[in-house]
């Protein structure tokens, strides 16, 4: 008993760490932090309720880029990138409904995603079975400079 529950406490420490590090004290990371837990509102642009996509627009303009407003359109921006070659504030988008990309989040790091699910701004692992079988496609529309702003220390 003694040895699990010092694994789970583990585990619960490497986790905590894990996410911990990646949503800490970058201008990108403190934007989204500073979201999660907004409501969910269909067609939603501002803090007092987003949808997935109005979510990407309104975090990104923060930084000076302009995104489309849906995700399907979002999903033709920037440059297509590999699921293994994430890298904080790239887009990634699912099909949750119907055909085609219905939804829209942006990498934090470690499989870590931030979007606007139906219960608000969250922060959720892409390997969930829910995410990971709805997965299409990633983009990046950062700049290697604006990436080195967003993501320096503050």
């Amino acid at each position: 008993m003694k040895k699990a529950s010092l694994f789970l406490f583990a585990l619960f420490m490497f986790f905590s760490f894990q996410v911990g590090s990646v949503f800490a004290e970058t201008p990108l990371s403190q934007t989204i932090n500073g979201l999660v837990g907004t409501p969910y509102k269909w067609g939603g642009t501002t803090p007092t309720g987003f949808d997935c996509s109005g979510f990407l627009r309104y975090v990104f303009n923060s930084f000076g880029v302009e995104l489309s407003r849906s995700s399907k359109e979002q999903a033709q921006e920037g440059t297509w990138v590999s699921q293994n070659d994430l890298r904080p504030g790239d887009l990634v988008f699912y099909h949750t409904f119907g055909k085609g990309i219905s939804h829209s989040g942006i990498y934090v790091g470690n499989g870590f995603f931030a979007h606007a699910a139906d219960d608000g701004v969250r922060i959720d692992k892409m390997s969930q079975s829910y995410y990971a079988n709805r997965y299409v496609t990633a983009r990046r529309i950062l700049s290697d400079d604006l990436y080195s702003q967003i993501m320096k220390d503050n």
